[in-house]
């Protein structure tokens, strides 16, 4: 039974490289075949006017921020983006900052330009409600900046799928090796007595 223990241990030795060596493959074949996906931001501001208190542009930031991905506001950028409504309102995300009446609309396409689209258009639909409401608001919301079109994607490249392929793998190689079952050995002593050892050939002739 020897040859079968050294396999058993053997077996064990390269079970966490191989487990790592599949994560690798697996996560640069993602890396190489998934859509490069691009992202580009637009910045939104809310002035006060001179006789509107400060702090409530600060509020009404935020509240312009939550509103910014609904669909009154994507409806209205839907045509000039040139994706539908449902497009914009899954890529598309409105972020506040709490020092500042800015909003950040961020979105992602697999082209570039058309991130950039979808979210100066999404900032100009959302100027425009603003203009609707200004009388009573008491604020301007003006697009701060444009989006700028991106240069390389955001999505990992595939050294990088590859390297967190190859982590995840070797950890869950290690996890299988903890959560193994462990047999006793002949011979070693459990809860429940002693396991017997192999009969040698003395004790057979007894």
């Amino acid at each position: 039974m020897g040859w079968l223990t050294r396999l058993k241990r053997t077996r064990r030795r390269w079970l966490v490289p191989a487990a790592a060596l599949l994560g690798v493959l697996a996560g640069g074949g993602y890396g190489l075949l998934a859509t490069p996906e691009y992202a580009a931001t637009s910045y939104v501001i809310v002035v006060p006017s001179a006789k509107s208190d400060p702090a409530g542009a600060m509020g009404l930031a935020q509240a312009y921020g939550r509103v910014a991905t609904d669909i009154a506001v994507t409806g209205d950028a839907q045509v000039a983006a040139g994706v539908s409504a449902r497009t914009l309102r899954a890529n598309v995300q409105a972020a506040t900052s709490p020092d500042a009446p800015m909003i950040a609309i961020t979105a992602r396409a697999a082209v570039a330009a058309t991130a950039a689209g979808m979210a100066d258009s999404v900032a100009r639909a959302l100027v425009d409600k603003g203009s609707h409401t200004q009388g009573s608001t008491g604020v301007k919301v003006l697009q701060f900046t444009r989006a700028a079109t991106p240069t390389s994607p955001v999505s990992p490249s595939p050294s990088l799928s590859a390297l967190v392929g190859g982590c995840a793998g070797g950890l869950l190689g290690g996890l299988a090796l903890l959560v193994r079952p462990r047999y006793p050995r002949r011979g070693e002593r459990t809860r429940y007595g002693t396991v017997p050892g192999p009969v040698t050939q003395a004790e057979a002739l007894v």
